[in-house]
């Protein structure tokens, strides 16, 4: 097999025919992602930007972008690409927030960066959904998705909440086992009662070895739980933005496709 061939085999048509993630293809978008995590780290490091509330309140129309965009081109608002599907889709939205980021430095210094940046993302957001709006004769939304996901997204929730109370690892990362548990409950939801499937390599193996997609509550947490471990405990020599930039990365990488599978579940795509 060909360079080539074995490119359009792993990366190319798993987007075409929708065949979601693969081994060889999840193994080389996580390792761009750590490479850009540590890129990014240090180009904030360079311009003097740290990692905290304000920065991370002026990336959240950023991080809406991704979900948005992916589900719109789940229900055909968008053409399928490889730059608006997952991960190309992604790459796009980070490239935005990064050229945008960058512009905005170069203008606005000081102060006034944070809000500058946050409001040219909710420009990008409101195109988007102004997009949308004028579209909404082709989106049959769904929302029975809610007597499901309600009472889901609560129970798994206050299991948290539960733990949080007694495991100190836990309360200081709450924010991060929440937003995971709700990207599992958007995927134990969608699964479960409106028949979509598993992309991810890891997730889909699970659910077919459990039978069940509730197996998204336990796998989040195995996970979570020693990499927490390793970033507040093993890790806590580090330098604190380091730490905060990953568990950024890692709130975006539940948040994202957590709001994507609700609002393509909403929309029914």
């Amino acid at each position: 097999m060909g360079l080539h061939e074995f490119f359009y085999e792993y990366f190319i048509r798993p987007i075409q025919e929708n065949q979601g993630y693969n081994p060889v293809n999840t193994f080389v978008y996580a390792v761009i992602l750590g490479i850009a995590v540590l890129l990014l780290y240090r180009m904030l490091k360079r311009m003097g930007i740290k990692v905290d509330d304000r920065f991370f309140g002026a990336l959240i129309p950023y991080i809406i972008l991704g979900p948005l965009m992916r589900s719109m081109t789940d229900v055909g608002i968008l053409p399928r690409t490889y730059l608006t599907v997952s991960p190309g889709g992604y790459f796009v939205i980070a490239a935005f927030a990064i050229a945008s980021l960058y512009s905005v430095w170069r203008h606005c210094p000081g102060e006034k960066l944070y809000p500058t940046y946050r409001d040219f993302g909710w420009v990008l957001v409101g195109g988007l959904l102004f997009l949308l709006v004028i579209n909404l004769d082709g989106v049959s939304f769904n929302w029975e998705v809610f007597k499901y996901f309600i009472p889901a997204l609560i129970i798994s929730e206050a299991f948290i909440w539960l733990v949080s109370k007694k495991f100190a690892l836990v309360r200081d990362n709450s924010i991060l086992f929440y937003t995971h548990f709700y990207d599992a409950t958007t995927t134990f939801v969608g699964i479960q009662f409106f028949g979509f499937w598993e992309q991810h390599v890891l997730a889909r193996g699970l659910i077919e070895a459990v039978g069940t997609p509730a197996v998204m509550y336990a796998e989040k947490f195995l996970i979570l739980l020693p990499a927490m471990w390793i970033l507040d405990r093993w890790m806590a020599d580090e330098d604190p933005d380091l730490i905060n930039f990953v568990k950024l990365t890692m709130f975006i990488l539940g948040f994202g496709p957590g709001t994507r599978n609700l609002l393509i579940t909403l929309m029914g795509g």
